[in-house]
């Protein structure tokens, strides 16, 4: 796994500074993976010699097999469980959401105890499901993408993930939404025990500008791609994760720590409206979406967009965008020429 160059025979060779044990889950995701162990490599010798010098890593198994990642590429394993200690942290790499387990009996006996003794754990992209369900994270704040957000929140019922940020840190959990966000936490942890330069040196090598924080906004769709100021960003990603039962403007402001007016004037200066504005253009594109590719019913639709019905549902939509839904429908067959899936006939009162 890792690239090794002669020793220099002129001392000692410096203490290690950040000892790194991965466990891959089987069709982990290889991007979060490779950009998380490139930081490390880089931070722990003189330019990119890949030496571990001042940081070590290995890959942690049960059986020793090659793991498996979603693209195909496979990894060996370094070490077996039995040999593994002394870690400063453990990393768990998911990857593509199955029934099947992601780990073995064992792997997660061994992760489960070495949690609970106090070892810090990281989870990197789906590996925040993997912690949750051996319940490593409960009472813990975690980060989950935007794009598994829904996910988590069905599967387990009561938790609330952080899904407008890159990683979150609290205590001796770190979660990370995974992709380049893994870099920009391996970044956090080499600045903490190597140093500043040798996390900048990483980054600027791995064609990375720059460090970038936890609470820095996570990357999405539509409208936050728009937006410049992060804040603005965050505040739009919670309310894409909100849509069926929309947050008041001032509980979206409390929740970021700002107060309402404050929310209102960095929305106009970014994008020229207002919070409310454009939650309700976020819910109205949703509610368009569900009705071109649904057969759902307009109560249905209105219900999961955050209207009272579907009547409500169609007074706001005629409002703002001048069409009912029936109308919206039979434009979606008039302009394909065909039918859609969603274009049937209506069965609530448009």
């Amino acid at each position: 796994m890792k690239t090794l160059s002669s020793r220099s025979n002129t001392g000692p060779m410096p203490q290690k500074r950040l000892r790194v044990g991965f466990l891959l889950a089987q069709n982990f995701t290889l991007s979060a993976f490779a950009n998380f162990v490139d930081v490390l490599r880089l931070a722990a010798d003189e330019a990119d010699r890949s030496r571990p010098i001042l940081c070590d890593w290995v890959v942690l198994s049960d059986r020793m097999n090659p793991v498996r990642s979603s693209c195909g590429v496979r990894v060996t394993p370094d070490t077996s469980l039995r040999r593994a200690e002394g870690y400063d942290y453990l990393v768990v790499v998911g990857g593509v959401m199955s029934d099947e387990a992601a780990f073995s009996a064992a792997e997660r006996a061994f992760l489960t105890a070495r949690a609970r003794a106090g070892a810090p754990v990281v989870g990197l992209c789906t590996g925040v499901f993997i912690l949750h369900e051996l319940g490593l994270l409960d009472g813990y704040r975690c980060c989950v993408s935007w794009f598994h957000h829904q996910d988590f929140v069905d599967r387990f019922a009561t938790a609330e993930p952080v899904s407008d940020q890159i990683f979150v840190v609290d205590r001796n959990r770190l979660t990370c939404s995974g992709g380049h966000a893994a870099a920009h936490l391996a970044a956090f942890l080499v600045e903490r025990h190597v140093g500043q330069s040798a996390a900048i040196k990483s980054l600027n090598i791995m064609m990375i500008e720059e460090a970038l924080r936890g609470e820095e906004a996570q990357p999405t769709q539509h409208m936050a791609q728009k937006a410049t100021d992060e804040l603005v960003k965050r505040a739009i990603l919670r309310m894409q994760h909100n849509v069926e039962f929309p947050l008041t403007v001032a509980a979206l402001a409390a929740q970021l720590g700002i107060g309402r007016r404050t929310l209102d004037r960095r929305f106009l200066c970014d994008l020229g409206r207002t919070p409310s504005k454009i939650y309700l253009d976020l819910r109205l594109d949703k509610a368009l979406a569900r009705l071109q590719k649904t057969t759902d019913t307009v109560t249905e639709i209105g219900l999961a967009t955050g209207f009272c019905d579907g009547t409500h549902l169609a007074r706001v939509l005629k409002a703002q965008r001048g069409i009912t839904p029936a109308k919206f429908r039979k434009a979606q067959v008039n302009h394909n020429g065909e039918t859609p899936a969603g274009a049937v006939p209506l069965r609530s009162s448009p």
